[in-house]
């Protein structure tokens, strides 16, 4: 792996120089201490310092609602997957959020591939940016707190500069294209980002241990943690709409008044809402609230890695965060071991 230096100094003119590639979306401050990925008008937009955003990357290749095809009456269908041309880099993804994208790729390519969603993804370019954790990370647990693959560059910032990393074909034409605002890294560099890296693993706060959780889960099925968690969760699904690896969605046609026209959509939606194991007759799997929470921590950490060797969890604190209840997923599988 070929690794170069970006001077803080030239951080904004070799931002600049990616337009050249695609359409830039960058971290953006909404309000005092939130965070949005949105399209660049300018580098001085550029949150460096966001930890999170409130909505997770994965809104670029399946976003929260889409068509799939356009309909009307005289002429049949279309599918609009054929509109997707544009080619986009995010800028600034932390390696939970790469490692949540990764974890989306492996999922929608399976035994049915996702036209809808690789249209986008192909288009995509992704460049890194490193981070400190606050007390709702615990990326680090989920060995999601580094990413070696899943980028095109990757920027670990140093005191005065940027550590480089290019890992794709791609990344490696944009250097290139930038090479007037990189040099090489000196020896006192790399010393600096072994000193960073190690201080950054100390001040992770948040700790889960994972080592056979699927096992503890399976033991714990009945477990009365789940009618009190039940109790408290609000099924809002606002922990799904900001997770980085949720996919549920919902497919529905809506049609004109005039009966002509119309279009088939695809929607996030949570296996939290009632309405999401509703089957002809009116029936429901999960009828009460602490079966369908149950059923959301079982998947990420049980069924999922049953699946796909690994929990489709990253750490990236988003459900703490945004859950109006207070419901903090740490706390709970601690419950669940006894230790809490």
């Amino acid at each position: 792996m070929k690794v170069l230096k970006l001077p803080k100094s030239n951080r904004e003119e070799f931002v600049l120089a990616l337009t050249e590639f695609g359409e830039v979306h960058i971290p953006k401050a909404k309000g005092k201490e939130s965070y949005i990925f949105d399209k660049m008008e300018s580098p001085d937009e550029i949150a460096w310092e966001y930890l999170r955003t409130i909505a997770p990357p994965k809104k670029y290749m399946t976003p929260p609602r889409e068509s799939l095809l356009r309909y009307n009456t005289a002429e049949g269908y279309r599918e609009v997957n054929a509109e997707y041309e544009q080619r986009m880099i995010l800028f600034g993804l932390h390696p939970c959020d790469i490692h949540g994208i990764r974890i989306l790729d492996e999922v929608f390519s399976g035994e049915y591939n996702d036209t809808y969603y690789f249209q986008r993804r192909k288009d995509v370019i992704i460049i890194g940016l490193s981070c400190i954790p606050d007390d709702k990370c615990f990326c680090r647990s989920m060995g999601t707190d580094f990413v070696e693959s899943g980028y095109d560059l990757f920027l670990s910032e140093l005191h005065d500069s940027y550590l480089l990393a290019i890992g794709s074909g791609l990344g490696d034409q944009i250097v290139r294209k930038a090479e007037d605002y990189l040099r090489t890294p000196t020896e006192s560099d790399r010393r600096e980002y072994l000193e960073i890296r190690n201080r950054r693993r100390e001040q992770f706060e948040v700790e889960l241990d994972i080592s056979d959780l699927p096992y503890i889960l399976d033991l714990e099925r009945e477990s009365e943690v789940w009618d009190d968690i039940g109790a408290q969760c609000l099924v809002c699904g606002s922990c799904s709409m900001v997770c980085p690896t949720c996919y549920c969605f919902n497919v529905y046609d809506q049609q004109d008044l005039n009966g002509e026209n119309g279009e088939r959509l695809r929607e996030w939606d949570a296996c939290l809402y009632k309405n999401y194991t509703r089957v002809a007759g009116g029936e429901t799997f999960r009828d009460t609230r602490a079966d369908r929470v149950k059923n959301r921590y079982l998947h990420k950490q049980r069924h999922f890695v049953e699946e796909y060797g690994r929990p489709s969890c990253v750490g990236c604190g988003r459900c703490v965060d945004a859950c109006p209840a207070g419901i903090n997923v740490v706390e709970v599988f601690q419950r669940l071991r006894g230790v809490a």
